[in-house]
């Protein structure tokens, strides 16, 4: 068991998160915006504030061990036209400041989700796929996975994960997980929110994927 520090715990992917980190026996504490909105499973200790905020990860990570990040550069809705209401780059600072926390506490784990497309991704993705994103207001929250891509790269000392995730999906039932370094093999096209959580916890219980960044996708469904 370890004391684990998880931001976005809160969001679609994040909730699954702390299931799976608390059914797995770690003691789990989430940073969230509203303690009150968020139906964290028992034993999940829920800290207000926002990563946004260097001191409130200062609160929330004294005593932890490693972090789990489910941050989203978020918009209005899943619509790819939606209006982006997320800060710029919210998750690059964020990210930014989680690193400094780190090595005020003498933390070296962290495992965080990407995206498909992020950072030296982007060029093995379709060109449709590049052109729709660059059209759309999706290329803010490409922007900003890059941007954490980016520092996390940067950082020194740390030993980090990025999961780059394909299309996410909340329908039950998405098959085996299956992760590859990009350009080894062909992706599936999803992969359920549930079952990226359970790798993202799996991650960090085993030590697999240090500095790199894998593409996760479900096998079948």
């Amino acid at each position: 068991m370890s004391s684990l520090l998880v931001l976005g715990g809160s969001g679609r992917t994040g909730i699954h998160v702390l299931k799976q980190a608390a059914e797995r026996g770690h003691h789990v504490r989430a940073l969230v915006r509203n303690p009150d909105a968020v139906q964290a499973p028992t034993g999940v200790e829920l800290i207000q504030g926002t990563p946004a905020n260097i001191d409130d990860i200062r609160k929330a990570a004294e005593g932890t061990e490693a972090v789990l990040g489910a941050l989203n550069n978020a918009r209005a809705s899943d619509n790819p036209w939606a209006k982006p209401v997320s800060p710029p780059m919210f998750m690059t600072d964020a990210t930014r400041n989680t690193l400094t926390v780190m090595k005020e506490e003498g933390i070296n784990r962290i495992v965080l989700t990407s995206t498909m497309g992020a950072g030296d991704d982007w060029a093995r993705l379709n060109p449709l796929l590049r052109a729709l994103f660059k059209m759309s207001n999706l290329k803010a929250g490409f922007a900003d996975h890059t941007g954490v891509d980016q520092v996390i790269r940067a950082s020194s000392g740390i030993d980090w994960t990025l999961a780059r995730a394909v299309t996410l999906t909340d329908k039950p039932g998405g098959g085996p997980v299956r992760a590859a370094e990009a350009g080894t093999e062909k992706p599936g096209a999803r992969i359920n929110r549930a079952d990226l959580a359970r790798f993202l916890v799996q991650t960090i219980e085993d030590d697999t994927w240090i500095r790199k960044a894998p593409l996760v996708w479900n096998t079948r469904g």
